[in-house]
């Protein structure tokens, strides 16, 4: 059922001369502009929403994650069944989170006014926008580890470049450092030219990953010989009940490797043109192609075994040791693409309007993203990605706050306001607005947040906990759930909705 949306007033409406949002005169300046302000047209369809997930998918990050699922030990039923069940969960929070923005033609820190008040929003922004800063450096390295390779293909002589001792500073080589600056001014001049060239990039670098990875896929299959293809990569260690645990721990990581993107789909549900194009690009985007890929990557990484003589789950190493110069280039600009896509979607669109969302009439989307862009440089992403324990517990305890975050926000639009959102008191700072609480913040969110995230951070960082650290998103998220919930309705007062 699709959500009901009540107007507030019936002043007149004024459009940005592409008239494509809606910005009344009875809106603060403070809550609102033309990149936060409800959409007047939402013009993607299924394929848009289709592209967006391969381009979230088809990565490096997404490579090495399906391969190491394969190396659990399990058999590969298991493995699939796992993946199944993890990324239809997904497609099920996915369709939950996108409603409320598709509805409303909001983005994510917009919607969030509805559970934390029309100020206190801000808090999960900030939350999410740190995390999509850290991983947007993070990616970025990734992608310029395939320019690397690209250049040292056509230039040997620069080998001393790509040595950090012989030529570098601050932990990344002279080499390192030119390659992750090309990549991250590309980026930026694709985001800059704003969400329409953004949608136009990711239509078809998604399926571009798809045509190479199936041809690197068919040489390596080619040369090793479809006896030798399998699609475990590994021994198997568990069977009966004892594979049961593995497989839940399965679940969970796939979960959780889709926990950022999930969270602020609603930046993205916003464009859809209906709800149902939503959810049929979530069905193809998640289930369908999630798995197709999946099979892909255990495929070519199971070819590199008896091709390379061991096993190579980096997609740039593989393309780097095969003969062909074309072969190396067309493989490495190809990952290096897919990688530029899935942090442009991911880590850029998400801060540009969580930073805008803090001060609207200061920071534009296009300032948004560039300050998480910038704070990306000087969190040297090189040094965390080269350090698991410290991005294991970096992310691992900002990670703890995005369950929660995403079960208040589900229980507040599901259970607590019925699927109705007054849109015009999201942009208010009148204390008559729905949404104004106390001082512009919600207690109730405030109060369930606390517990919600500290409980999951603790599993993270106390010795003893490993066993659940994969599980911090469920619990937060149930956490925040339960507690908003019961909070918000022994205070009926807060869910009131006016008549």
């Amino acid at each position: 059922m699709y959500a009901n949306i009540e107007a507030a007033g019936a002043s007149a409406a004024v459009s940005d001369e592409r008239e494509t949002v809606v910005i009344k005169p009875s809106y603060d300046p403070n809550l609102v502009n033309e990149d936060l302000a409800p959409l007047r047209k939402q013009t993607w369809g299924t394929y848009n929403i289709f592209a967006f997930w391969m381009s979230d998918v088809h990565s490096v990050g997404g490579y090495v994650t399906a391969g190491s699922l394969f190396s659990l030990g399990l058999v590969s039923w298991q493995v699939l069944i796992a993946l199944l069940i993890g990324i239809v969960i997904v497609q099920i929070f996915c369709n939950l989170v996108a409603k409320p923005s598709q509805v409303t033609g909001t983005p994510y820190p917009v919607i969030c006014r509805a559970s934390f008040g029309v100020k206190g929003a801000n808090i999960p922004a900030i939350i999410r926008g740190l995390i999509a800063v850290a991983w947007y450096g993070i990616q970025t390295y990734l992608a310029s580890a395939a320019l690397t390779v690209v250049a040292l293909r056509f230039y040997p002589e620069l080998m001393p470049y790509a040595d950090v001792k012989q030529h570098g500073f601050a932990g990344l080589s002279t080499l390192g450092w030119s390659a992750f600056m090309t990549l991250w001014v590309l980026q930026a001049l694709v985001f800059w030219r704003g969400m329409e060239a953004i949608r136009v990039f990711i239509d078809w670098a998604g399926p571009a990953v798809y045509v190479v990875m199936i041809a690197l896929a068919v040489y390596l299959v080619a040369k090793a010989g479809i006896d030798q293809i399998g699609l475990n990569l590994g021994a198997v260690k568990y069977t009966g009940w004892d594979a049961l645990p593995v497989m839940i721990n399965a679940i969970a990581l796939v979960v959780s490797y889709f926990s950022g993107p999930m969270l602020n789909f609603g930046d993205f549900s916003r464009y859809g043109a209906s709800f149902e194009a939503v959810k049929k690009g979530n069905f193809w985007g998640l289930p369908v192609n999630f798995l197709g890929f999946s099979l892909l990557t255990v495929i070519t990484a199971s070819a590199t075994v008896p091709v390379f003589g061991h096993l190579i789950t980096d997609p740039v190493e593989t393309v780097s040791r095969i003969d062909s110069t074309f072969a190396v280039v067309l493989g490495a600009l190809t990952f290096m693409t897919a990688t530029i896509g899935i942090n442009i979607v991911a880590n850029f669109v998400s801060p540009a309007f969580d930073f805008s969302n803090v001060s609207p009439k200061r920071i534009s989307w296009r300032m948004g993203g560039m300050i998480a862009a910038v704070g990306s440089i000087f969190i040297t992403p090189w040094n965390l990605y080269n350090n698991p324990a410290v991005i294991h517990y970096t992310l691992d305890v900002l990670g703890a706050f995005i369950g929660p975050l995403f079960g208040i926000l589900i229980a507040d639009f599901y259970l607590v306001r019925k699927q109705k959102i007054v849109l015009d008191d999201l942009y208010t700072m009148s204390p008559a607005g729905t949404y104004w609480y106390t001082n512009g913040y919600n207690r109730a969110a405030v109060t369930a947040i606390i517990p919600s995230a500290l409980i999951p951070v603790a599993c993270v960082v106390l010795p003893g906990f490993e066993s659940v650290a994969n599980f911090t998103w469920f619990i937060g998220c149930g956490l925040g759930f339960v507690i908003y919930t019961a909070i918000m309705r022994r205070r009926p007062s807060l869910a009131a909705q006016p008549a």
